[in-house]
């Protein structure tokens, strides 16, 4: 397992951009696939984004074509890069890893980071 930090959130108005970061503590970073998912209040956790350990990316339709999810693994860092943030990305965004399970579904990943809040004005 790794330990993981999220950072990045924030408040910002309609329209505007934000990166988060998350760094891995541990081994074999480059071996685990990597995720973002996010809990709006009174919202069961969503997936946003995912990126394989060979570098294959993938999203919720929500996201599609305004975030992107990278890795650098020389820092142990996965990143989402959000653009044109709406009111409704507004949610707790979690960062998540694992290296046994197969698929993007939170069910599939056993570690978790703690969250970082983004806010999104209109």
């Amino acid at each position: 397992q790794v330990q993981l930090v999220e950072s990045g959130g924030g408040l910002v108005q309609a329209g505007d951009s934000l990166r988060l970061s998350c760094v891995a503590s541990g081994r074999s970073f480059s071996s685990y696939k990597m995720g973002w998912f996010r809990q709006a209040p009174g919202k069961e956790r969503e997936f946003v984004a995912a990126i394989s350990w060979t570098g294959n990316s993938y999203y919720s339709d929500s996201v599609k074509g305004r975030f992107t999810i990278s890795r650098d693994n020389a820092k142990n860092t996965v990143y989402l890069q959000m653009n044109s943030l709406e009111p409704e990305d507004t949610a707790v965004y979690s960062c998540a890893a694992d290296n046994q399970r197969l698929g993007i579904r939170a069910t599939d990943f056993g570690s978790w980071g703690q969250g970082t809040q983004v806010t999104v004005s209109s």
